[in-house]
């Protein structure tokens, strides 16, 4: 099952375990369980600390826990943790096994302090880029505190329960049998739901910090870019980050940034991340700015979800953008339940089922393509006279027997029954009829929205949200920067975004130069 290279990275990994561990099976005569059992005698056979124990314990099958020799198991897989849950099944093995986590020692002493008991369940798909995240994060907490649990599921694998439980996307978690989130999460965002004094005491401590002399406010390509050269000037600065790589995590695959023919984007948000902490940097995660106030001294107060106030003499906006809503009747309620945003995450729980997409750009042809291959019925719904995708995306979609095309049709309304998407509705455009399609999912891809919300009637700005601003990324206030997907800057690309970082950053370092009042830590003193 795991190829020779493959199974010599592993028995270089497992050299780092500190303590034998088990992987206890539970079995049973399926298929699914016959491979279960080939990977984990593959994985025992890697190092001497591991073996294997085939034991009903109740649990599903096929599905192992992985535990510390000698206690109970706490990290559990339902099925088999291959794709992009691999790199999961890796770190719990080490994780279990006495390997520290790379996490802030203070993180680790939260989540050992941690008081209750907690059993979570995250509902996942092997194609999903968001779902490792989730499930590496609900290990971490498990391998460290013996009073939390955590089972990962592939839900391609247990439709029942999938079903049963109305999970129409992935990742869904559920905490002690009730619906705690969805979509991507990080330690930071789960500790804060389930710590209830941590927002708290983090807003005391984040309101103490000294003035920054540049605060990036985002952590996409932008913001990276921007905090790497300002701290490569050598003045004090921070990013603050509602997620650390932004758009890149939800991209599947990257061709186009320039020096890397290809790579994935929750790999390319991870490089990001690290490339930012090679520097004197001071990144605050999992927090999303609310609102932007100016000093009476020139500088700037960003006020954060939870009460925090940063205070900064400079600011560089690199909030990016969201997914695009569609604005009609059913979308919100039934988001999540059968509206989706990710083809590739929420693609394999429509396998055999009826959906649309609607939107018939690059991103919305490409979305029918994956999820021609999956879905029973692909309904590709585009508003104007003719799709906007390249030519071949378009070939090879209308060469696929399962797709339809429809052009000039305006969605009006999502249907459901209450529970979960049953139909689309829309009107021709050309003819003025009107239309219902009976499906189960909706994929919407119709482009980008600013995250700027929180600056308006602070900075100028277009008529679509964009931040306005000039060669230098100034926007209309002195002092303060942008640059990336949230600005006026044309063609929303990676490689864009990553030299308008860089671009804001400079221009921001030089109006630090030329103005007074500086910080008792800058290099202008």
């Amino acid at each position: 099952m795991l190829d020779p290279s493959l199974k010599t990275q592993l028995t270089g990994y497992l050299e780092r375990l500190q303590r034998p561990i088990e992987l206890i099976a539970s079995a049973d005569a399926s298929a699914a369980s016959a491979e279960m059992m080939t990977l984990l005698h593959e994985i025992a056979a890697c190092s001497p600390k591991v073996a294997v124990v085939e034991r009903d314990d109740g649990e599903r099958s096929p599905s192992f826990a992985i535990a510390a020799a000698g206690e109970a198991p706490r990290v559990r897989f339902a099925g088999l943790p291959l794709g992009h849950e691999f790199t999961s099944l890796v770190l719990a093995l080490l994780q279990v096994g006495g390997h520290p986590p790379k996490i802030d020692a203070a993180v680790v002493d939260q989540i050992r302090g941690l008081e209750g008991d907690f059993r979570f369940e995250t509902y996942m798909s092997l194609s999903c880029h968001n779902c490792p995240d989730v499930v590496q994060a609900l290990n971490t907490l498990a391998a460290l505190n013996p009073r939390v649990q955590a089972v990962a599921i592939d839900g391609a694998l247990f439709q029942d329960e999938v079903q049963a439980r109305k999970i129409m996307a992935v990742p869904s978690v559920f905490l002690n049998g009730q619906p705690f989130g969805q979509g991507r999460m990080g330690i930071e965002e789960v500790l804060a739901k389930i710590d209830r004094g941590a927002a708290a005491r983090q807003a005391v401590a984040l309101s103490a910090k000294a003035p920054f002399d540049m605060l990036v406010v985002g952590g996409g390509p932008a913001g990276a870019a921007a905090a790497v050269y300002a701290a490569r000037k050598g003045i004090r600065t921070g990013v603050v980050a509602e997620r650390f790589g932004g758009q890149t995590l939800d991209t599947l695959g990257i061709d186009n940034f320039v020096s890397v023919s290809h790579t994935e984007g929750p790999k390319f948000a991870a490089a990001l991340e690290a490339h930012v902490r090679d520097y004197e940097v001071d990144m605050i995660n999992a927090l999303r700015a609310e609102r932007l106030e100016r000093r009476d001294d020139g500088g700037f107060d960003v006020r954060l979800a939870g009460g925090a106030v940063l205070r900064s003499r400079t600011v560089v906006v690199a909030t990016g953008a969201r997914w695009r809503e569609v604005g009609v009747p059913g979308e919100q309620p039934y988001r999540g339940r059968g509206v989706a945003y990710c083809p590739h995450c929420d693609g394999p729980l429509f396998k055999g089922k009826r959906v649309a997409v609607i939107g018939g750009g690059n991103s919305g042809v490409e979305a029918a393509i994956d999820l021609a291959g999956v879905a029973a019925e692909v309904t590709l719904l585009e508003s104007a006279p003719a799709l906007r995708a390249d030519a071949v995306l378009v070939a090879k979609a209308r060469s696929l027997p399962n797709v339809r095309i429809v052009t000039q049709a305006q969605t009006t309304e999502i249907a459901g029954d209450g529970e979960k998407v049953t139909g689309l509705r829309y009107t021709d455009r050309a003819g003025g009829g009107a239309h219902e399609v009976a499906l189960e999912g909706v994929f919407v891809q119709i482009g980008l929205v600013p995250n700027s919300e929180w600056l308006k009637g602070v900075v100028e700005m277009n008529r679509h949200g964009e931040i306005v601003v000039d060669a230098r990324g100034q926007t209309s206030v002195p002092g303060l920067f942008a640059a990336g997907d949230v600005t006026t800057v044309p063609f929303k690309q990676i490689v864009i975004a990553a030299g308008d970082g860089a671009k804001a950053a400079l221009g921001a370092f030089d109006h630090l130069m030329r103005s007074a009042a500086p910080t008792e830590t800058s290099p202008f003193v």
